[in-house]
C-alpha cells in the first residue's frame, strides 16, 4: 500500500538523501516503494543543533539516511555516553533509542530522539526557573 505524503507550499522533504522542496502550492505524493525519507518537520539541521540531544538527533538522522551507518553508530555511542554522564535521568530515552537501533528501526529511533529533545527542553526550562518558583 503506497504512503501518501502531503507537502505544504515550500516544505522540504528528504527522500533517499535527496533534499526536495515543494513549490508554491500544496502537493500530494504517493511513495510506492521502500525508501528512506524525513519530512521537514522531523528534520533537525546541523546549524540548529545547539544542545546535546539535538546533536544526537542529527546523528540519528545520519544513521537513518546513510547506506552504511557504521561511523555514525560510533558517534552515537560517544554522544549518548556524554549525555548520560551529564544527565543520568535521560537513560530511559537513550535506552529506547538504542533498542530501536538494535532492531534496525531507524525511523523510530529518530522519533525517540525527538522525545529526548523534548525531555531535555523540559529539564532546561526547569533549570531556568528561579528557585522561589516566581517567573522573572
Amino acid at each position: 500500500m503506497p504512503l501518501r505524503i502531503e507537502l505544504k507550499p515550500n516544505e522540504r522533504l528528504i527522500i533517499n538523501g535527496a533534499l526536495i522542496r515543494n513549490g508554491d502550492r500544496r502537493s500530494v505524493f504517493m511513495i510506492e516503494n521502500q525508501c528512506k525519507f524525513l519530512r521537514e518537520s522531523e528534520i533537525i539541521f546541523e546549524a540548529e543543533a545547539d544542545t546535546a540531544a539535538k546533536r544526537l538527533c542529527v546523528t540519528l538522522q545520519l544513521i537513518y539516511l546513510a547506506d552504511n551507518p557504521a561511523e555514525a553508530d560510533d558517534l552515537f555511542v560517544r554522544q549518548a555516553n556524554q549525555i548520560l554522564e551529564a544527565a543520568p535521568s535521560m537513560a530511559p530515552y537513550i535506552l529506547a533509542i538504542q533498542d530501536e537501533l538494535s532492531a534496525r528501526q531507524y525511523h523510530k529511533a529518530v522519533k525517540r530522539g525527538r522525545d529526548l529533545v523534548a525531555y531535555e527542553r523540559s529539564l532546561l526550562a526547569h533549570l531556568a526557573k528561579p528557585e522561589d518558583g516566581r517567573q522573572e
